[in-house]
């Protein structure tokens, strides 16, 4: 039967060559979009879609072999079409992620191969292979802890703050750094100092310590007083890439207490004394007033 077949083929190959058609099976295969976006953050569906035209040039009724390679990614894609004669078959290949994976690109190797034509064998055919190439998004996320959250301080006083800064993006990233309320403590009297702006980290690394220098107000006055420091980091590829700025602000309480005189502390005991005195000589001359007029004298305070 093979050989009546291939008979066939070949006595059909000076009618179909004179009319610029293949006389032996054979199968064209490509692949469009050549570049799949996969996008991987936290939340992401994580997968990326090629569509994949087969086509048959021949007079053949085509089974074709559909094999994938996905440079260690899972796919998804059929074993198998049927194509008609001077025919095409679309099918799908889809690629999927690791949650949260590096950042980069994978290449994708989509081959065609025809196993029978006509309900026949085909060992001879050779394949039609096709590259498609997988990025893998970027994205950005960070945390920002502060190693102090609350702090009591008095007035006139140097002090550091620091601040640990975590990539947990997958790629490598920048963040600019800035206190929030920096104008609102300015105007307070304090002075504030940055030794660096920015900060860069490789993904998933070890935090990055920022510090914070500064000078609580000289005149606090007598009362304290609760101020807050807000030391926000963004990611700069936030801002140039996603278009919406992304970044964390972490909080910490300063207690800055007020002037207290030296001795100060000890007025209050002498207010009290001295009104104890001021009673226990009211009681005297009311024994006194009693002892001249002859009148009981009024009960014991206690």
């Amino acid at each position: 039967m093979l050989v009546y077949v291939l008979g066939l083929w070949a006595g059909a190959a000076g009618t179909v060559s004179a009319q610029g058609i293949s006389p032996n099976p054979e199968i064209n295969v490509a692949c469009s979009p050549a570049s799949i976006p996969v996008e991987v953050y936290p939340g992401a569906t994580r997968v990326g879609t090629t569509f994949c035209t087969a086509t048959n040039p021949t007079q053949y009724t085509e089974k074709v072999r559909i094999q994938v390679t996905a440079g260690g990614l899972a796919f998804a894609a059929p074993g198998s079409v049927i194509v008609g004669a001077y025919d095409d078959a679309v099918f799908e290949v889809v690629v999927r992620g690791d949650d949260r994976m590096a950042e980069g690109s994978r290449t994708v190797t989509v081959s065609a191969t025809v196993d029978t034509a006509n309900g026949v064998a085909c060992p001879s055919c050779t394949s039609n292979t096709v590259n498609a190439l997988v990025t893998i998004m970027q994205y950005s996320r960070l945390r920002v802890e502060a190693e102090e959250p609350f702090k009591q301080l008095r007035p006139k006083v140097d002090y550091i703050f620091e601040f640990k800064v975590y990539n947990d993006g997958n790629a490598y990233d920048r963040f600019n750094i800035e206190i929030a309320n920096r104008d609102v403590l300015e105007d307070a009297d304090f002075q504030i100092t940055l030794p660096a702006i920015s900060t860069e980290i490789e993904p998933q690394a070890p935090p990055d310590k920022m510090r914070v220098m500064i000078r609580t107000p000289k005149k606090q006055g007598w009362s304290d007083h609760y101020y807050q420091l807000q030391f926000k980091a963004t990611s700069e590829f936030s801002v140039r890439t996603e278009g919406v700025a992304n970044y964390q602000t972490q909080m910490v309480t300063l207690y800055v207490r007020g002037v207290y005189l030296p001795g100060f502390e000890v007025i209050p005991g002498m207010t009290m004394l001295a009104l104890g005195a001021a009673v226990l000589h009211r009681r005297r001359v009311e024994e006194d007033h009693a002892e001249l007029i002859g009148a009981e004298p009024p009960e014991p305070l206690l």
